[in-house]
């Protein structure tokens, strides 16, 4: 049988409300949803393929802070659960003067560079005002140097500046003016020689990155691979059901997954199929097991008959079958 994913489901329960603060955080958290992310947005990552961006890169026992973190003074860190689902390392960074800071998704991922790999601190954040009363480029820039500032003591110590791993922020704008729809925008650190030729390796400057995604629709330009993801993933033109289906289809997120109860289901109906006949077996245990996971989906993400067997992407044949068992 098959059950929804854990982002399916979260997809679903934040049905019309995606764009909200909660809602957003749990679906860009997931790391099928960060793979397409890092693959449209962060260089290091454009020839990677995305199942191993998700399951390679992208760190699988992501550390989960619970201690406020002061620029002045050694972070302390706490151990990482594994999961789908990334809540981030010191997520608050706080201050004696300055309160509380609090990131959406914080997480490191392993960069293939030069047949090595090195390790970047990524932050992605979901803006769903574009005109706070500042730029939010800035507040890119700030959140770039929190995350430089609070490797000391996790990533360095001393004067080990060496060691300061390259940061991004990277922002999800989800309304923005007409004529930014659409867009991705990258600000980053460069060298200029002003007078005479000095020599630098990249890695010792090119520290910090801000990268801007301004979400538009599908009546603007542009739109194709992330940006139209995230406007899939966050819309709410169309139903949930729908969003399975687009995401599964173009992008080949799993919306589903096997249970492994009912792997050993089907190890026993084997006996069956001897004594009935393997093609007839196989065509009766898999028409049932396409049922029950209609029903499943049905029952656990409220879809109807018709959205669960689109998800499931069965034929018609199979449909028919599966609308005379249920």
């Amino acid at each position: 049988m098959k059950r929804a994913t854990k982002l399916a489901g979260n997809i679903v329960q934040a049905g019309q409300k995606a764009r909200y603060d909660a809602a957003c955080r749990q679906l860009i958290s997931n790391k099928a949803i960060l793979a397409w992310i890092l693959k449209g947005c962060v260089e290091e990552f454009y020839g990677c393929d995305i199942r191993d961006i998700a399951e390679r890169y992208i760190e699988g026992t992501p550390e989960v802070g619970t201690v406020g973190v002061h620029p002045d003074e050694t972070n302390e860190e706490t151990p990482a659960a594994a999961g789908d689902t990334i809540t981030g390392m010191n997520t608050e960074d706080t201050t004696l003067t300055e309160g509380k800071v609090t990131y959406d998704v914080r997480f490191y991922a392993l960069a293939p560079k030069d047949r090595e790999q090195i390790r970047l601190l990524l932050n992605v954040e979901a803006q769903g005002d574009f005109y706070p009363g500042y730029p939010l480029v800035k507040r890119g820039f700030y959140y770039c140097g929190r995350m430089v500032s609070a490797q000391y003591g996790t990533e360095f110590t001393g004067s080990h500046y060496e060691n300061i791993r390259k940061v991004y922020s990277i922002w999800l704008c989800m309304n923005p003016p007409k004529r930014q729809r659409n867009c991705i925008t990258r600000y980053i650190i460069r060298k200029e020689d002003l007078i005479g030729e000095m020599r630098e390796k990249k890695e010792n400057y090119d520290l910090l990155t801000v990268v801007m995604v301004y979400i538009g629709t599908e009546e603007e330009k542009n739109y194709s691979g992330i940006l139209r993801l995230l406007d899939v993933l966050f819309t709410g033109r169309i139903s949930a059901g729908q969003k399975l289906e687009i995401l599964q289809r173009e992008f080949g997120i799993r919306m589903t997954e096997e249970l492994e109860t009912e792997v050993e289901h089907m190890c026993n109906l084997s006996d069956l199929v001897e004594r009935r006949g393997i093609e007839q077996g196989m065509e009766q245990g898999a028409a049932q097991a396409n049922a029950r996971a209609v029903k499943n989906l049905m029952d656990r993400l409220k879809l109807t008959e018709e959205e669960a067997m689109q998800v499931l992407r069965l034929s018609e044949a199979d449909r028919e079958k599966c609308r005379r068992l249920l």
